[in-house]
């Protein structure tokens, strides 16, 4: 399984900012596409970093009053882990898990082209063992 198979049940759109953005302008979005993480784009459009949730209330923990006001380029996470479409689920799980991320652009050629969350690869993950077991059943009623 790859996440390519994701990708074909779940759409290519992924939402951006640019790194000019405020976090304000950032929850907006969040909360409009009822997101967890946006993807932060330079001015090629190239990936410059991801901001999530848990960065946003980093932020307002340190400071309450004038953190909506900051650029998200002071506030997101640089050296974004990606993947690839041919990327295998378990490869990405394995990634995600070690460097305790929730989310995960998929890259091809420096380009953009989806994102996954944990959610995503959980739910396929859960969508396989119901399948293989559905086969189990059958095979020894039959």
């Amino acid at each position: 399984m790859i996440v390519e198979t994701i990708l074909q049940t779940k759409g290519v759109v992924v939402h951006t900012l640019p790194d000019t953005a405020t976090l304000a302008e950032a929850v907006t979005l969040l909360n409009t596409h009822n997101i967890g993480a946006v993807v932060i784009t330079d001015a090629k459009d190239a990936i410059a970093g991801i901001l999530s949730e848990r960065d946003i209330v980093r932020q307002l923990g340190k400071d309450p009053a004038g953190a909506l006001q900051k650029p998200v380029a002071t506030c997101m996470t640089r050296g974004v882990v990606t993947c690839e479409r041919g990327t295998s689920i378990d490869e990405v799980m394995e990634r995600m898990t070690n460097r305790r991320i929730r989310h995960m652009p998929v890259a091809e050629a420096g380009a953009l082209i989806g994102i996954i969350s944990i959610g995503d690869v959980v739910k396929r993950k859960i969508e396989v063992v119901e399948h293989e077991a559905e086969a189990l059943r059958e095979y020894i009623a039959s």
